[in-house]
């Protein structure tokens, strides 16, 4: 292959990568279980145990301290592939999206990754648009819980 290529090939996949997932926000879920934005039940035949759910998480008032550290964290592990605006980079943006799923539910996304996307159809649906899995990113469900109350000041 000609040197002369190479640069024009490699700005094309690239941009090919970060455009996979479209324009667009997310539409409102609707449909089976899980698609409400719940925790995916264990009807679906698979196992959903350690799964968070509603009674694990304590919403209240917005704690400034908890939205300053889920900040720090979105910028070292969640940044490359999430905007805090409406639109797509690699994975959805986060813009809204406490009013789109529940809190056990983004959570979950977080912090149990491979369970959701084997048992959540919603998560599936996700994956399916953007072809590339979320990499579990080692978060502590205190860190989950304070990335959460980052997203709702957005």
């Amino acid at each position: 292959m000609s040197p002369k290529i190479l640069p024009g090939l490699a700005t094309l996949v690239v941009t090919a990568f970060l455009f996979a997932c479209g324009g667009g926000g997310e539409s409102k879920p609707a449909g089976p279980p899980g698609a409400s934005g719940e925790a995916p039940s264990a009807a679906l035949g698979k196992s959903t145990a350690g799964l968070i759910t509603a009674a694990d998480i304590s919403m209240g008032e917005i704690d400034q301290g908890m939205v300053e550290k889920g900040r720090g964290i979105y910028d070292v592990k969640c940044q490359a592939c999430h905007s805090t605006g409406p639109n797509r980079v690699v994975g959805p943006g986060w813009k809204g999206i406490t009013e789109r799923r529940k809190p056990e539910w983004i959570m979950n996304m977080m912090l149990n990754i491979d369970v959701m996307l084997e048992t959540d159809p919603e998560a599936q649906k996700g994956l399916e648009e953007c072809l590339v899995r979320m990499p579990n990113q080692g978060l502590s469900k205190d860190d989950g819980r304070q990335v959460l109350e980052f997203m709702r000041t957005l």
